[in-house]
Order: C-alpha cells, then sequence, then structure tokens
C-alpha cells in the first residue's frame, strides 16, 4: 500500500525540478519519484552496504575519517 509524503521544497531545489519536469513532460512529483526510487534501488543494490553492521567495533567515526583509516593501513602494511 503507497504511502503519502508531503514535502516542502525550497525554491533553490523547486526550480530546476520544474525545468525537467517540463523538458520530460512530467509533473515535479513524477520526476522525484523516479529519483527516489533509483536512489533506493542504488542503495539496495550496494554489496559494501549490505555489510554495514556485519561487523562490531570500537571506532564510531568511520563515516567522517575513513580517509584516514584507510591512509593509516597502507602505510603500515605497505613501507
Amino acid at each position: 500500500m503507497p504511502t503519502t509524503v508531503i514535502l516542502e521544497i525550497p525554491d533553490w531545489m523547486c526550480r530546476p525540478l520544474q525545468r525537467k519536469a517540463d523538458r520530460k513532460g512530467k509533473r515535479i512529483d513524477q520526476i522525484v519519484m523516479e529519483w527516489l526510487g533509483d536512489a533506493v534501488k542504488k542503495e539496495e543494490d550496494d554489496p559494501l552496504l549490505r555489510m554495514a553492521g556485519a561487523f562490531s567495533s570500537d571506532v564510531t567515526d568511520v563515516g567522517t575519517a575513513h580517509d584516514f583509516y584507510i591512509g593509516e593501513e597502507l602505510g603500515r602494511t605497505h613501507d
């Protein structure tokens, strides 16, 4: 069963959405649904994302410091 979501979209976002909708002969809500569908599909199809939460760790900042951790490991293993 579909769920109704009401969005308040700021003008800076709405104008390009409206232009895209006009070019494609669609409504803004149809463009937004296409984009949301693509985003959900990408997330569901991401093999690495499926592993999220599969390992336990005391590290809590991987999302913001992942470059540091990759560099740290490369430095340790490729001297």
